[in-house]
């Protein structure tokens, strides 16, 4: 096999496997046992573990301190690093930090909006975009050159990239055009926003197919267990680029066990998604709800997983 890096991920992409990944949101405190536990129950199940990065801009451990302890618990970690906090210094600084700890895999994404966290009133950096972070990774791996041009002469951060996409937002043609960029920057892998519109996903695949995008980079669908039909509503009413069909929101409330329902909703999304062309795994986000993930890829029949060869 022709790799880029020392990523599992990569490895077992590259071997033609359908990849699972799952999302750990670190505490709110300096409690690192918590992000252990939750890799300790996951290991078995996923193939790597994403570390949000003070997800919904509220302050919580750090991604890359998070990162440290999965690795210590025995799972390969895939650090978030949003642009909305640091600027290109602190970003190629941290980065480097990361990989000289053991990261090997890193999710480039923009971050939600100060507005939305508890300090409504932090400034955003925003120096450079998630696209312009995709390319700086690129270019210190590859090229092994920081943003300025300048060339690091060794022990290069070697990354297996990814980046987000969301194929639910408006204008929803631009959607496959955004993605196409972040593939040219040099992107390896993608992981979705999370799909409960399975109808209007399928639209924007062969959108991404048409582009032959999906033979570019690794896509990796994302799926959210929900637990109760009011958590639908809300996300469908108040979450900003999240389409909830109505019978997924009628199906929760008539259901006798709402949590078994979200359960067997992501099951059947899994499901669909392993037989739809371009689909190279899937990214499970089980917010506050970690412990669900082992059941979750027992009962999509993606257990055991499969190891490096």
């Amino acid at each position: 096999m022709n790799l880029k890096t020392e990523s599992k991920l990569e490895k077992l992409f590259a071997q033609g496997e359908f990849v699972v990944s799952g999302e750990i949101g670190p505490p709110k405190n300096a409690n690192g046992a918590v992000v252990r536990h939750h890799a300790e129950e996951m290991k078995d199940y996923v193939d790597g573990m994403n570390l949000t990065d003070n997800q919904t801009a509220i302050v919580r451990l750090s991604s890359i301190a998070s990162a440290v302890h999965v690795l210590a618990a025995g799972g390969d970690p895939i650090i978030q690093m949003t642009c909305r906090d640091r600027n290109r210094i602190g970003m190629q600084s941290d980065l480097l930090g990361a990989y000289s700890l053991g990261v090997r895999n890193v999710l480039a994404l923009s971050g939600d909006h100060q507005s939305f966290g508890n300090h409504p009133t932090a400034k955003n950096v925003h120096d450079i975009d998630s696209i312009q972070l995709v390319k700086a990774l690129k270019d210190m791996r590859d090229d092994k050159n920081f943003i300025c041009g300048e060339e690091m002469k060794e022990h290069e951060p070697r990354f297996f990239i990814g980046a987000v996409a969301n194929p639910f937002g408006d204008p929803f043609e631009w959607r496959v055009a955004r993605l196409e960029k972040k593939v040219n920057a040099g992107a390896d892998f993608i992981q979705t926003q999370c799909i409960l519109d399975m109808e209007r996903f399928e639209k924007w695949m062969e959108m991404v197919r048409q582009r032959g995008l999906h033979q570019r980079v690794k896509i990796m669908a994302g799926i959210m267990p929900l637990k109760s039909w009011r958590a639908a509503k809300y996300m469908q009413e108040s979450v900003s680029g999240m389409l909830v069909p109505n019978e997924i929101i009628d199906r929760m409330k008539n259901a006798s066990d709402p949590k078994a329902e979200g359960v067997a909703i992501a099951v059947e999304q899994i499901k669909h998604l392993r037989n739809m062309e371009g689909i190279a795994g899937v990214h499970i986000m089980a917010v506050a709800w970690e412990e669900i993930i082992p059941t979750i890829v027992k009962e999509a029949g993606l257990y055991p997983r499969p190891k490096v060869s």
